[in-house]
């Protein structure tokens, strides 16, 4: 990898790719947050192959097209497009066989999840999950992989027919939903106890309840597709219907870094994963503890 996006820089400085590979927190930025190539950066850094957004329009594959420089075009927003994801880049490595038990791994993570939904006795929580970015808050529709990820781990996700301009709700929207959980993204600062603080959310039962979660970061940002994905289903079904500590969403994630990073994570950094310092003081966190 010679190059990647500025958010994907943010992300391996802060997860653990900057434990377990250093050289990504050094990758030369290609693209800011608008996915728009600089060319200048990449007629130097010379790539075999670009992978970019496919279904953002011409104005982010055009350039790379146009400075000669073949482009894997993806398409984003359902756990088919993931898979096909996987597919593309072992072929790409050459390793197609190692792509195919990627798949494998997560398609028998679903049907797992599926049955462990169905057996659960409690009613279906009602969850969203929320950016915030100052006072403002946004959120996703169930059009998108959230809609997918929820119904996975048996929640219903409160924004059913929502659509607002790049996701924006406000606090009284919010508070009509009433989510029962919330999960706060990766992808901002925002905390728990940010969210504890707003007067505005204060009558939210999930904010009554101490049912608020920011989303971990353990190679990437779990809320969003990656390889990582059955983790994190494992993690929300389990903030959505707390058990006993088994200890196994941790044995789950040494098992899985190990397969997918050829590492062996230790329990401090299990802890960074699950973001145990903002976490720690939720209701049923403590299953996570060591």
């Amino acid at each position: 990898m010679v190059g990647i996006n500025q958010s994907t820089l943010v992300a391996n400085r802060g997860g653990m790719f900057a434990t377990m590979f250093p050289a990504s927190t050094e990758s030369e930025v290609v693209a800011g947050s608008d996915f728009v190539p600089n060319l200048e950066t990449l007629l130097e850094l010379d790539p075999d192959v670009v992978v970019q957004w496919g279904d953002r329009g011409p104005d982010v594959t055009a350039p790379i097209e146009s400075a000669g420089f073949p482009v894997v075009g993806l398409q984003y927003g359902t756990q088919d497009d993931l898979e096909q994801w996987i597919t593309l880049f072992a072929q790409l490595a050459g390793k197609p066989d190692r792509g195919q038990h990627l798949i494998d791994w997560q398609r028998a993570e679903q049907a797992e999840m599926r049955a462990r939904v169905a057996e659960q006795q409690a009613p279906r929580p009602r969850a969203m999950i929320l950016s915030r970015t100052g006072d403002t808050y946004s959120t996703t529709s169930p059009k998108g992989y959230d809609g997918f990820q929820f119904d996975l781990v048996g929640a219903d996700l409160v924004t059913e027919g929502f659509i607002a301009e790049a996701g924006q709700v406000g606090p009284e929207q919010i508070l009509a939903w009433n989510p029962e959980v919330i999960m706060l993204s990766g992808f901002d600062e925002s905390t728990p106890a940010d969210v504890y603080a707003d007067p505005r959310l204060a009558n939210v039962s999930a904010v009554q309840n101490k049912r608020v979660y920011k989303t971990p970061l353990g190679g990437y940002r779990w809320q969003v597709p990656s390889a990582e994905s059955p983790l994190m289903w494992a993690w929300m079904n389990r903030i959505m219907y707390p058990g006993t500590r088994d200890g196994q969403l941790r044995e789950d994630i040494r098992a899985g870094f190990d397969d997918l990073f050829d590492y062996r994570i230790s329990e401090d950094e299990i802890d960074q994963v699950l973001r145990l310092d903002l976490n720690e003081d939720a209701a049923g966190y403590d299953q996570f503890l060591r």
